[in-house]
């Protein structure tokens, strides 16, 4: 069964796309980017407020379909410039176990939705 998840507390979809779809137990979430959905605005303070909204952002999606960053097996990151690999790094190890961590790609573009510095997209298993 197909359930398309949509939260307040995340942005709202910029273009036609959902948060997230939830098939059956698994969960594909759309990117997410730094704006902060109580204002719409972007923030793009440094790459790491940057990016620990985005973790904000994901937070809210799962949760919206009843599940944490426990269940994320595997995500995808997006990122302007891999000189900023480290720093983004370091804030997305905060929101995973080391030991059980996500799979995960991480690929350099040459730009991002509304320019920004990083995109996040997850795909969590209700286990």
């Amino acid at each position: 069964m197909k359930t398309i998840i949509q939260t307040p507390n995340a942005p709202a979809p910029i273009g036609p796309y959902n948060q997230a779809v939830l098939i059956n137990d698994t969960l594909y979430t759309s990117g997410q980017i730094a704006i902060d959905p109580n204002t719409n605005a972007l923030v793009l303070d440094s790459i790491e407020t940057e990016t620990k909204l985005v973790m904000k952002n994901l937070e809210a999606v799962l949760a919206a379909a009843n599940m944490t960053f426990e269940h994320v097996v595997k995500t995808s990151i997006f990122i302007n410039d891999m000189h900023n690999f480290s720093k983004i790094n370091s804030v997305y190890a905060q929101y995973f176990d080391e030991a059980n961590a996500p799979a995960r790609e991480t690929v350099e573009v040459a730009n991002l939705p509304k320019f920004v510095n990083v995109e996040i997209s997850v795909v969590a298993v209700r286990f």
